[in-house]
């Protein structure tokens, strides 16, 4: 290889430390209760990807987690709240959008990078109605966890180098990518009406119906249930976990059946957690995901959290095929600064049942999040 791990993780780190912030956004009321925030964050990062023949270097933006800007406007009716949610992403290059081929636009801003424009009612007996482009009843489903290392890993492990393909072994790019090989399984964002039930003992319950009103020529149809458990109360243990089905009809392609769910577990004195998460896609594959985090805080600036996790993947392209990852990762809170600076690693390998055979592939991601 051209670049040396020790050299590459050097030049990670150094960018991560070079993240500064600037302003923050103040939240503003009136005398009936309302009020109007904003607030956004950006995740600048430097990625390193080797696909076992050659090395690729970019700055980009972290897809875990990607910069963008929103506000919030909220308004009390006796015990009742409506709130409305606005929220767009700025459509930098991210970490799951480049290749061996392209670098990416380094923004290109559209409709989809609109993450919220969401309506919502809480009410203090029945729950909450929403409607408008916001997350489904299965949105983040798979996503329980403790470590406090989400920016650097997660069960999304295509969101630091996703759009990569893998090399044969001859050396040559194959047509499959790691986004292609690694899936969550997890919920989206549409264009939707949801109804998250109150909070019944540390059990919430959400249903919802959406379509994909952002891109055109798009008939997509989702509808989805989820289950919720949360208690951070159970001796020394705190719990999260989380369980959905989804089921989606679209014209001209299959029609699918996700389930798919999360549980992680974190004992408050020591700082370590378990997560684990998995999915099954009825037209395609199914995965299982852990991982193992600590956190404690070793410094004065802020906590530090460290995590090292696997994803195995059956079926996900192709009928018989294997994906294979792991990774390490860690994240330093400044509180000071509202930032997070973090380093991950992970390495991918994949493989079927042709006689192509697949070289493994590895990247380093650094970069830091700034929170306004």
């Amino acid at each position: 290889m051209s670049t040396i791990l020790v050299l590459r993780s050097s030049a990670a780190v150094a960018v991560a430390l070079l993240a500064a912030p600037a302003l923050a956004g103040p939240t503003y009321t009136n005398d009936n209760g309302g009020s109007f925030r904003w607030y956004g964050q950006f995740n600048p990062s430097f990625q390193s990807f080797d696909d076992g023949v050659d090395d690729y270097n970019r700055l980009v933006d972290n897809s875990s987690s990607n910069s963008r800007i929103g506000f919030w406007v909220e308004q009390a009716f006796g015990q009742n709240t409506l709130r409305f949610n606005f929220e767009t992403a700025f459509s930098f290059r991210s970490s799951d959008g480049t290749n061996q081929n392209s670098k990416g636009d380094v923004t290109s801003w559209s409709r989809t990078n609109l993450r919220h424009i969401d309506l919502q009612f809480e009410t203090a007996n029945y729950g909450t109605f929403s409607a408008g482009q916001g997350s489904m009843a299965t949105d983040g489903i798979t996503g329980a966890d403790f470590s406090g290392t989400g920016l650097a890993a997660s069960n999304s492990v295509p969101d630091i180098g996703g759009g990569f393909f893998f090399r044969d072994g001859t050396g040559a790019l194959s047509g499959v990518t790691v986004g292609d090989a690694f899936t969550d399984i997890d919920g989206s964002r549409l264009g939707r009406v949801r109804y998250d039930s109150k909070n019944y003992a540390g059990f919430t319950f959400s249903a919802s119906f959406g379509t994909d009103i952002l891109a055109t020529n798009n008939d997509r149809e989702t509808y989805d249930v989820a289950v919720r458990f949360s208690n951070d109360d159970l001796g020394a243990f705190a719990l999260d976990a989380g369980l959905g089905a989804a089921w989606t009809e679209q014209t001209g392609t299959q029609d699918r059946r996700d389930v798919s769910g999360s549980i992680a577990l974190l004992h408050k004195d020591t700082g370590i957690s378990l997560a684990i998460a998995g999915g099954d896609r009825d037209i395609s594959g199914n995965y299982a995901y852990a991982k193992l985090g600590y956190s404690a805080n070793l410094i004065a600036a802020g906590k530090t959290s460290f995590s090292v996790d696997y994803y195995d993947g059956s079926d996900l392209v192709s009928a018989g095929d294997s994906s294979e990852s792991w990774g390490i990762g860690a994240v330093q809170k400044i509180d000071r600064f509202n930032l997070e600076t973090y380093l991950a690693y992970r390495d991918y390998s994949y493989s079927d049942t042709s006689a192509t055979t697949y070289q493994d592939a590895n990247v380093i991601l650094a970069g830091a999040r700034w929170k306004f």
